[in-house]
């Protein structure tokens, strides 16, 4: 039986608010952007469905505008097709009649759109709702006082039986604005929708094991179902089969495939057995698993996948800076067209003159649509950033979505990114004349290399291990980033590293040079060891290529980039690497520090060059944080991701490829969406204020008006939700 529930629900004061396109505006409930006046979304999304308040007060409001709204527009209608014969009322009760049911049309159901209206006047933010309220507005009032004082009106309004009224415009304005309102927010809604999917991977209930936290004794102990809230680090869980795995950890007892394609984007399950990773979210296959926990709550990889989303979406790219600098003159252009069209109807349009102005100016107001030309891009990083995730591409920054399309240089690290990053000892030799025997050298080397943590040190450490050599404490212990270190192992001073490290201490190991030449053939990354200050032997160590390597790189070419293989190792070893996956000695720069890679990147984008550059390690972490679009292997240290802008889940090169296609996906759909909202604005506007009726006879009425509006926002939004679909 579940636990219940007793923890306390989350109040309503700890969720924030932000606007999809101002993020810099926070809010602590939800509310309307006092830039754009957007309703405001949650800032992170939640696990849950839950209901969008603004969406249930627009689709209120819209119901009971269209059943209040419907005898205004009926009365119109009736008058315009059939007048006294349809509808046998005078002028004035046809009035007072639309004035009765038009007033909480406009002023309750039409409310919100006044009251943005005037903080953008307040806040000096000018946007769709100011011309939504100035339109609405002119249109109720002069329709007001048709009903209440239509003697004060000049000749150039009087129509046959009168002066008419707007109150069907004003209120079928105010119905269409809200139903694009309740379809906007619906379709905005659907935007998060793979970012919620991501939450919901994570399940609600742990199976935690009681007793001996012994491995050996899990499959006897007995279970507790716990919140996942409550999962310790160290707590040892059982995973059963077809079961979803609570939060990151490792198995120690069990074997079983392990579906991880939710996360990574990957569908084939992997393998599971004893010491091997697992990811919480992903679906355990048929075996039964026991693992420990070693990152819950916010610090597993899926919360950390949600944060870097949610951040990302929140983010603008470069282009929306230019948007934002050409929607600041649009509201101010598009008033100055609609006094300009009444002006001009006023003085020289046909009779009635001033209610056709009216009107023309009206249109002119409400067809204009500010809201498409801001969607335009947030709507598609936002979707572009969530259909990354789900294909194992966390992207962090929308500008780095942007310029990742650019880029025509990768620079690629070797260990952990061309490699496997599980180097293992294949080659230990000791010095021609030494007494040290192999297992000393590995005893020794090892016992120096336990206080490092490069994963050749690993190897080193690890091949000890497996022999079964008793490892001293070192004392004294010094490292040198990318070159080696040094320490006291019981009563010997013992150095390990490159052939650099050695000759600054003044140690000559030219008499290793024919074995070393050896082992570089193969591959092998050679690690020198000297003893008391002399030469006591090498250790080649070799990082299996990654199987999907060479593929990726081919894959990567054919997106017209250019690769370079940048590592820390003699250009021996990385040039027979390389020869292996296919890329040319020309292309590959070996023997750099930290510093270095860093370098190499700002030279190669000194020379005109958009860079991208991928690792995993510590000392890639400079060079990502230089290069244009820095790339970083989720299998790698967690500093390599926080430089990075992109991170692959799964650490596999053939990603680049699908964000590089996510990159170009995204941009085009955004470029799309900024067609679409100008070219209807450029049609729009000039249309809705008269600029074909000398030569065809056409003027859009107000109503029109706001139903092109309405579709043009929509039809941005809808544009985006293609990107949900885009193969990658």
């Amino acid at each position: 039986m579940k636990p219940r529930d007793t923890r306390p629900a989350v109040s309503q004061a700890t969720i924030e608010y932000t606007c999809p396109m101002h993020p810099e505006v926070v809010r602590n409930q939800p509310g309307s952007c006092p830039v754009c006046g957007m309703a405001l979304e949650p800032r992170e999304a939640a696990q849950e469905d839950v209901p969008n308040p603004e969406l249930t007060d627009m689709t209120r409001r819209f119901r009971i505008a269209a059943i209040l709204g419907f005898p205004v527009f009926g009365i119109a209608m009736a008058e315009m097709v059939g007048g006294a014969e349809v509808l046998p009322l005078s002028r004035t009760i046809s009035n007072w009649v639309q004035l009765v049911y038009a007033v909480p049309v406009v002023l309750w159901a039409g409310r919100p759109f006044f009251e943005r209206g005037w903080a953008s006047v307040v806040h000096r933010s000018p946007n769709m709702f100011t011309l939504i309220a100035l339109g609405v507005g002119a249109a109720f009032v002069y329709s007001l006082a048709a009903t209440v004082v239509p003697g004060s009106f000049p000749a150039g309004f009087q129509m046959e039986g009168g002066v008419e009224p707007y109150f069907d415009t004003a209120v079928v304005i105010v119905v269409l604005v809200l139903l694009g309102q309740v379809l906007e927010l619906r379709a905005r809604h659907r935007t998060g929708a793979a970012l919620r999917s991501l939450i919901g991977l994570a399940p609600t209930v742990a199976h935690r094991i009681r007793g001996d936290a012994d491995s050996s004794e899990a499959a006897d102990a007995t279970d507790e179902d716990v919140h996942l809230a409550d999962v310790q680090v160290g707590d040892l869980l059982r995973v059963r089969p077809g079961e979803r795995v609570p939060v990151d950890g490792v198995v120690v007892a069990g074997r079983s495939a392990v579906d991880e394609s939710m996360v990574s984007g990957e569908p084939i399950p992997i393998e599971k057995e004893p010491g091997n990773a697992v990811i919480g979210g992903t679906v355990n296959g048929t075996g039964s698993l026991t693992m420990r926990a070693e990152r819950v709550g916010a610090e597993t990889l899926l919360s950390q996948i949600v944060r870097i989303v949610s951040e990302a979406q929140r983010s603008q790219a470069p282009i929306q800076r230019t948007v934002d600098r050409v929607s600041g003159y649009f509201v101010p252009a598009v008033v100055a067209i609609a006094i300009a069209a009444f002006t001009v109807w006023a003085l020289w349009g046909p009779e009635p003159r001033l209610a056709l102005a009216l009107v023309n100016a009206v249109a002119v107001l409400i067809i204009a649509c500010p809201c498409a030309l801001g969607l335009a891009t947030p709507m598609a990083i936002m979707v572009g950033t969530g259909r990354g995730a789900t294909a194992g591409v966390l992207i962090r920054d929308a500008a780095v979505l942007e310029a990742l399309e650019r880029v025509d240089t990768l620079i690629v690290d070797k260990t952990g990114t061309l490699t496997e990053g599980k180097p293992q000892v294949r080659t230990v030799a000791t010095a021609p004349g030494t007494a040290i025997e192999e297992d000393d050298l590995m005893r020794l080397a090892a016992g120096v290399e336990r206080a490092s943590e490069h994963p050749l040190a690993g190897a080193i450490v690890a091949e000890a291990k497996r022999r079964g050599l008793p490892m001293a404490a070192v004392t004294d212990f010094e490292s040198e980033t990318g070159r080696g270190v040094v320490g006291q192992v019981g009563s010997s001073k013992v150095l390990v590293g490159t052939k650099p490290f050695l000759a600054g201490r003044e140690i000559d190991v030219a008499s290793l040079d024919t074995m070393v030449e050896q082992a570089r053939g193969p591959g092998e990354t050679i690690v020198f060891v000297a003893v008391d200050g002399k030469p006591a032997g090498i250790i080649g160590v070799v990082d299996p290529i990654k199987a999907s390597t060479p593929e990726a790189l081919a894959l990567l070419r054919r997106e017209g980039l250019h690769i370079v293989m940048a590592t820390g190792d003699n250009r021996v070893t990385a040039e027979a690497v390389a020869a292996r996956i296919g890329i040319d000695p020309a292309d590959v720069v070996a023997e750099l520090l930290p510093a270095d890679k860093r370098r190499l990147v700002a030279d190669e984008q000194a020379r005109g060059r958009t860079v991208a550059m991928a690792g995993d390690g510590i000392n890639d972490a400079p060079a990502l944080a230089e290069a244009a679009v820095g790339i970083a292997m989720g299998t790698g240290t967690d500093i390599a991701m926080e430089s990075a802008g992109i991170t692959l889940v799964r650490g596999d090169l053939q990603a680049i490829a699908r964000a590089r296609r996510l990159s170009r996906a995204t941009m085009r759909n955004s470029r799309q969406n900024l067609v679409l909202a100008f070219v209807y604005n450029a049609i729009g506007v000039p249309v809705a204020a008269g600029l074909l009726y000398p030569f065809i006879g056409l003027l859009i009425s107000p109503i029109w008006a706001s139903a092109a509006m309405t579709l043009s926002s929509l039809s941005v939004v809808g544009n985006s939700l293609r990107l949900r679909r885009t193969a990658l």
